[in-house]
């Protein structure tokens, strides 16, 4: 399965392709909770839940005094916007 342009709102996207898109970023599902996803990188952790209108993430202790920061996106951005914006860290 190909993922459509990167610059294809997520919205555009069938769900089959967004699990592929977070599985290639190095996300892994919570099996008890199918919207909500792991990442670790290097630098930073986070948790990406799948909401239905935008999409969250919890960068964990990322904050000020080691708080957990969270952000929310939007489908409507691409998926390239989103690689920028949620695979870059907090």
């Amino acid at each position: 399965m190909s993922l459509p342009p990167a610059d294809t709102p997520l919205y555009n996207h069938p769900l089959p392709e967004i699990e592929q898109w977070l599985i290639s970023q190095g996300c892994q599902q919570d099996r008890d909770n199918l919207h909500r996803w792991y990442v670790q990188k290097p630098q930073w952790e986070a948790e990406i839940v799948m909401d239905v209108d935008s999409i969250a993430v919890r960068y964990i202790g990322a904050g000020e005094n080691g708080q957990d920061l969270v952000r929310s996106f939007k489908y409507s951005l691409s998926r390239r916007d989103l690689d920028e914006a949620i695979f870059v860290g907090p």
